[in-house]
């Protein structure tokens, strides 16, 4: 099997995947074509273009299959080379340009939504990484050609659900954890040392770093002894959240920002404790998900896609309209969780279905299915 695989905001959750695609399948034969994660709203519009004129060639290399992100212009492109038309396509969605913060004020948002709308009815098959993206990016969809003043038609979204499944990142192994160094102090020789609590993800708005620190002002008074880790990729422009965050708890941050090497990274989660989430925009949260995976206990809200990957247990309430409530909700929840672990009571769910292993016979089966309509 010859897969052609475009991927045109390879961002780092993009990379990830690709690695497990090939991981997956490794007796097929995966070329592929991918663009920096930068300059968005010219990145979903642009790609295209630049690839129709510059990358021809291998657009024509008469694959099997086209495997495409959704931020790829698939008709555009499809368009722009007829030979595309013809080959099975799976549009893959990590995220959706529908399922927004209030309030974000993204630039080119609605042109974004208008291009994944295009791809997806321009492709064959549709796959999401959650439930909660798919009925999301559908009810966003409706929601859109219900603003349109006419000649909307409705009929899309069920078109698009038909063709729609959920396929989740898979999970890769990380066996180098022993050969990183660690972030963590030294266990202490005698009393028992603070709790590890990870916070893992890009520090920018949609994380949700004001819930953090509301939740951080109300550990402070609760007496817990605890260390916190803030892992996740900087920007030119951080959100002052963050700043504030670093300078008012340095006292308790043994590491704030990205690390470099894998390893290092996945010793640190090898030996944290407790992983809190506070995002605003996920739709799997593969950060909070690898961290699970190596026995953190999760402290998430109960929104997004949490709830249908993790058990109630490890769920605290949402409250979008009232911000201290949901903090009390959240420092409630991590403290009796953090109280459980230290009696031995309590370990992190398993997520063992999203191995590779596990998820391997499903996207096999899809794919293959759809590479056998050509012809």
């Amino acid at each position: 099997m010859r897969v052609l695989l475009l991927s045109a905001y390879d961002a780092g959750s993009h990379r990830y995947w690709r690695r497990g695609l090939s991981k997956m399948l490794p007796d097929w034969e995966w070329r592929g074509l991918a663009l920096p994660p930068r300059h968005f709203s010219w990145r979903v519009r642009g790609n295209p273009l630049y690839w129709a004129l510059r990358e021809r060639e291998r657009l024509e290399c008469r694959p099997d299959l086209v495997v495409a992100t959704s931020m790829v212009d698939l008709a555009t492109l499809r368009g722009l080379v007829p030979s595309l038309a013809a080959v099975p396509t799976l549009l893959y969605f990590h995220e959706n340009q529908f399922a927004y913060p209030e309030g974000s004020g993204r630039h080119g948002l609605l042109e974004a939504q208008m291009v994944s709308l295009y791809g997806a009815l321009a492709a064959d098959r549709l796959a999401f990484n959650s439930a909660y993206n798919r009925d999301s990016f559908l009810r966003g969809v409706d929601a859109l050609l219900a603003r349109l003043p006419d000649y909307a038609p409705r009929e899309a979204v069920d078109h698009l659900a038909r063709r729609s499944a959920v396929l989740p990142v898979p999970l890769l192994p990380g066996d180098d954890a022993a050969a990183g160094e660690s972030c963590w102090p030294p266990v202490p020789a005698v009393g028992a040392r603070p709790l590890r609590l990870l916070w893992p993800g890009r520090l920018e708005y949609d994380k949700g770093g004001e819930g953090l620190e509301r939740i951080l002002s109300r550990l402070e008074g609760s007496g817990l002894d605890y260390q916190l880790a803030l892992v996740g990729q900087e920007f030119r422009r951080l959100p002052a959240v963050f700043g504030r965050i670093r300078e008012q708890y340095r006292h308790r941050l043994v590491h704030f920002g990205w690390l470099q090497r894998v390893a290092d990274y996945h010793r640190l989660l090898e030996e944290a404790d407790m992983v809190l989430g506070t995002a605003l925009h996920e739709f799997q949260g593969v950060a909070v998900m690898e961290a699970v995976a190596r026995g953190c206990v999760p402290v998430l809200p109960a929104r997004l896609a949490y709830p249908e990957l993790y058990p109630a247990e490890f769920l605290y309430d949402s409250r979008p309209d009232d911000p201290g409530r949901e903090a009390d909700a959240a420092c409630e929840r991590l403290l009796d969780l953090a109280a459980a672990w230290r009696r031995g009571d309590v370990a992190g769910p398993s997520v063992s279905d999203y191995s590779l292993e596990k998820l391997a016979p499903r996207y096999r089966a899809i794919l293959q299915q759809l590479a056998s309509r050509s012809g």
